[in-house]
């Protein structure tokens, strides 16, 4: 696919227009990048460390815990280096190349919450097979699987893109190189790229989250049905921070890429995906580690900190 384009670099909008907004805003994505990979590193470091969390769950809860640190930084890292700079720029190439990782590790954190809600129904709705069904080879295939699909994905979007014409050096109304906006810059036809954007991105998009939806449906009434005392409270707590990032997740995603035109413009756009790329990976670790009390134990040993608990 031959390069068309004229344009060697984009100018970057970023979060406000404002330049007296800059500075402040900068402080604000730093420190949630900083917690952002503080988080997310202990969450690996812990899990990697501790041998009571070398089962499925945690195996995808790392994997995922990976991914939000990728999403973050592939997005945030270049907007916080324009501020500093004072200089608002990405050049072609880095524009594309930025694409092409946002899509893989957004569209992996869709894929990976859907596998997760599998593992979760298995554990709770096929206990005594879940040892065969999740085996190791499983997560590995489906992990594997899930790579593949989703850099597939990732490599359509940004091959099509880079068959398009950029005639003029124009202003990308977002914080980072994101599909819609460095479309609208194009002077040649975008038909066979929007059409691509609502096969693959729905298909990305609904379909893990109805894997979600219908592994709760299942879930619900086998929780439901739990005699033993606490049983069932203990069933569900293993659900509940799943849930959390699920809602947070999918919710400012929809928001996103799904709200119909006269409903969604270019700030209400900007807000959501700052929230997915940004303070949803934020979130996560302080969601599963408040909730989980075996996480709790393996951030305070590895750590090795005595007051650890009394923080979180």
């Amino acid at each position: 696919m031959e390069n068309q384009s004229s344009v060697s670099e984009f100018f970057l909008r970023g979060i406000s227009d404002l330049p007296e907004q800059q500075h402040l805003l900068y402080g604000i994505f730093l420190c949630m990048y900083l917690v952002t990979l503080t988080g997310n590193v202990l969450i690996i470091l812990a899990i990697a460390s501790d041998p009571h969390l070398h089962t499925p769950m945690y195996f995808f809860l790392a994997n995922l815990s990976l991914v939000d640190v990728g999403l973050t930084s592939c997005t945030v890292t270049k907007m916080l280096v324009n501020v500093q700079t004072r200089h608002p720029t990405i050049s072609y190439t880095g524009c594309l190349t930025q694409m092409y990782f946002f899509l893989m590790f957004g569209d992996l954190d869709s894929f990976l919450l859907a596998v997760m809600a599998y593992d979760r129904y298995v554990a709770i709705c096929r206990p005594l097979h879940y040892s065969t069904v999740v085996s190791p080879r499983a997560c590995v295939l489906l992990l594997a699987l899930c790579w593949l699909l989703t850099n597939l994905v990732a490599l359509t979007h940004t091959l099509l893109m880079a068959r398009l014409s950029f005639c003029v050096v124009g202003e990308i109304a977002h914080f980072f190189c994101d599909i819609t906006p460095v479309l609208k810059l194009s002077c040649s036809s975008t038909r066979v790229n929007e059409l691509t954007v609502f096969v693959l991105g729905g298909t990305v998009l609904v379909v893990p989250f109805l894997c979600i939806v219908i592994s709760y449906i299942h879930i619900v009434p086998a929780i439901l049905r739990v005699r033993t005392p606490g049983g069932g409270g203990k069933a569900f707590s293993t659900c509940g921070s799943h849930l959390c990032v699920v809602c947070v997740f999918y919710g400012t995603l929809f928001s996103a890429y799904l709200c119909p035109p006269s409903v969604a413009s270019e700030e209400t756009s900007i807000a959501a995906a700052a929230v997915y790329t940004v303070v949803t990976p934020m979130l996560n670790p302080f969601i599963y580690s408040l909730r989980n009390k075996d996480m709790k134990g393996a951030l305070k040993r590895l750590l090795g900190h005595r007051s650890f608990s009394f923080y979180i």
